[in-house]
């Protein structure tokens, strides 16, 4: 069965007649780019990824990772692929010319992305991870740090991770124990240990650079005193050659329920008291560092919960056509009768379309939230830019849970399709859902996200930012109002956004007050809710797009796609979108059982 790993007519949809990509590449740094450019472009990186990339997902599935003496093995198909796409400067697309990329524009190169995600995120993750990391190089280093490093990560010749997480301090970073002595020469020793580091050591790369959350000696307590360091695996010389091994090891490697070909290390550092680091920006500034590259962290592990569930609903789709299985309803009592495709049976039709309706709402939300990005960057005006940066930070917490949470969802109705055998490794959903799962818990759990939303977001520029997403929501839904047959649809989203605020306002208020406690057990409800009626909104705006060009003469083979979008939207905002209603009325009830429920009361003793 060929596996298609996204929907290339639905990628093309989004970028080119929703978001109208051809207005964005006219951008003078895009220059280089035109909407041909930029399918070619499209074309050959679904190419190799299904031809490529693709094949070395089970190998790192079945072999995994292997720790041999301090170094990392991964499987033996990595390393030709891995050569292929570095070669091919697919690692580095949407990285700027100035640092050794490609400068493409974000909402072409991330499509890409998503057909390498869904091919094996594992691999290519090897490939791209050092791009956050000589960002933060690029923003906050020295110059000599900036000429050492970034190039080679971003060439992926050097890899890069990111050095966050102790056994002790996982999302409280503030209490992490790693610390840092300075030494006459300007550079620093560290000591500590740090777990859960995604491709911390392996063999496709020469070197590894490790940026490093530590405290220098007498730096306050919290968050307050937390510095950023640059720790190769090997120290560079001035003239860029590999100088002698840097006493950082990895001490051992996860099992882990999914994505086994990532390594993912215990790393040990100053265990020989020769840990070499070097400050990255200012002391006790290494936070906002840390969080310029988790942000971008956040969005891509985003788009991993998309790209499985894309990947996994197609192939469901395909099975779903082909799988001849009982008879069709219709001819139920025909004992005759031939078996039809499960396709024809009504609950496969519905858990079909159902995964679609998520598969597409959240493609659009991370390309419409990857538009708000260029324009935080491109803006005509210095407000302009800061207003859209608030938008970008309100969605972000929502990309990353959402999508992380109900890919996985996706990835699960998959094997649902397949029945017993998706619930085999003969067939990948079963993997799908596998890898998927820890989307929902890295870069920051669905509580953490939550928490972030409530307490952070909502209330920026004193809710003017939540305000102007429910205004782009309500002119949807004029647009909608006009089009004949969404008149319907269009009320009911009109309906949940004005609901939305309603909540948001007593969520709002509610964590302000003594209740803020129960006001927090709502937030990951809350924070699911408000991606509801964001996939509500994108699927009203994909089926006004649709119905215009039905209206326009779409061309014959584009009409069952257009009627596609159409039915999709109808499909969520009438079965599944009075369900988030009833989420909301759940949320306004402000329960505090959880809270006062007596720890004793939970049982399990």
């Amino acid at each position: 069965m060929a596996q298609l790993l996204a929907d290339r007519r639905d990628i093309d949809f989004v970028i080119w007649e929703q978001f109208n990509g051809e207005d964005l590449l006219n951008h003078d740094i895009f220059s280089e780019y035109s909407r041909k450019t930029c399918e070619l472009m499209l074309t050959e990186a679904r190419k190799l990824a299904i031809n490529e990339v693709l094949p070395t997902m089970v190998d790192g599935d079945r072999q995994g990772v292997h720790l041999e003496n301090g170094m990392v093995k991964v499987p033996e198909s990595y390393h030709r692929v891995y050569q292929l796409m570095k070669e091919g400067e697919w690692g580095n697309l949407m990285v700027s010319e100035e640092m050794g990329g490609q400068g493409a524009p974000p909402h072409v190169g991330l499509a890409t992305i998503e057909y390498f995600m869904a091919a094996n995120w594992s691999l290519y993750s090897y490939l791209s991870m050092g791009n956050g990391a000589a960002e933060m190089i690029q923003l906050y280093g020295t110059e000599e740090q900036k000429t050492k490093y970034i190039k080679k990560m971003t060439s992926g010749s050097w890899g890069g991770t990111m050095l966050l997480t102790e056994s002790n301090a996982g999302s409280d970073v503030g209490a992490l124990t790693t610390s840092a002595v300075k030494n006459n020469d300007g550079t620093y020793h560290l000591t500590g240990e740090k777990i859960f580091i995604t491709n911390g050591e392996h063999d496709l790369v020469e070197n590894i650079i490790h940026p490093v959350l530590a405290r220098i000696e007498g730096a306050p307590a919290g968050t307050k005193g937390i510095s950023i360091f640059i720790v190769p695996k090997f120290l560079v010389n001035d003239d860029g050659s590999l100088g002698e091994r840097n006493d950082i090891i990895c001490s051992g490697v996860e099992e882990k329920m999914g994505i086994h070909g990532s390594a993912t290390c215990t790393m040990t550092l100053g265990a020989k008291g020769k840990c070499v680091g070097y400050l990255m920006g200012e002391e006790n500034k290494g936070i906002r560092v840390m969080f310029h590259m988790m942000n971008h962290a956040r969005m891509a592990t985003g788009l991993q919960g998309l790209a499985y569930a894309s990947a996994a609903y197609m192939l469901a789709v395909n099975y779903a056509r082909q799988r001849i299985q009982g008879r069709d309803l219709a001819d139920f009592s025909n004992h005759s009768a031939p078996s039809v495709p499960i396709i024809k049976h009504p609950d496969v039709r519905r858990n079909l379309l159902k995964m679609k309706s998520y598969v597409d709402g959240m493609r659009s939300f991370f390309y419409y939230t990857t538009t708000i990005g260029m324009k935080e960057k491109l803006g005509e005006t210095e407000e302009d830019r800061s207003f859209h940066g608030d938008l970008f930070g309100l969605f972000t917490p929502i990309i990353k849970d959402y999508l992380s949470v109900k890919g996985h969802d996706v990835c699960i109705q998959a094997i649902q399709v397949y029945g017993g055998a998706g619930y085999t490794q003969d067939y990948p959903v079963e993997q799908y859902a596998r890898d998927c799962k820890i989307a929902s818990i890295y870069e920051g759990t669905s509580g953490i996200q939550a928490m972030d939303f409530l307490a952070r977001k909502i209330g920026m520029r004193n809710g003017k930012i939540f305000g102007h997403f429910i205004g782009e929501i309500q002119k949807t839904v004029a647009e909608a109002k006009k089009a004949e047959g969404l008149s319907g649809i269009a009320g009911k989203v009109e309906t949940a956004a004005n609901r939305l605020v309603e909540v948001a306002m007593h969520i709002g208020k509610t964590a302000m007050s003594l209740e803020y406690k129960t006001a927090f057990a709502n937030s990951v409800p809350f924070l699911e809710t408000v991606g509801d009626v964001i996939m509500a909104w994108m699927l009203l705006w994909r089926a006004v797009i649709a119905n215009q060009q039905i209206s326009a003469d779409a061309k014959k083979k584009d009409i069952s796609f257009y009627k596609g979008q159409i039915k999709t939207a109808e499909f969520f905002i009438q079965t599944l979108l009075p369900a988030t209603m009833g989420n909301m009325e759940a949320i306004m009830n402000t329960c505090s059982a959880s809270i006062d429920i007596e720890d004793d009361g939970f049982g399990g003793v």
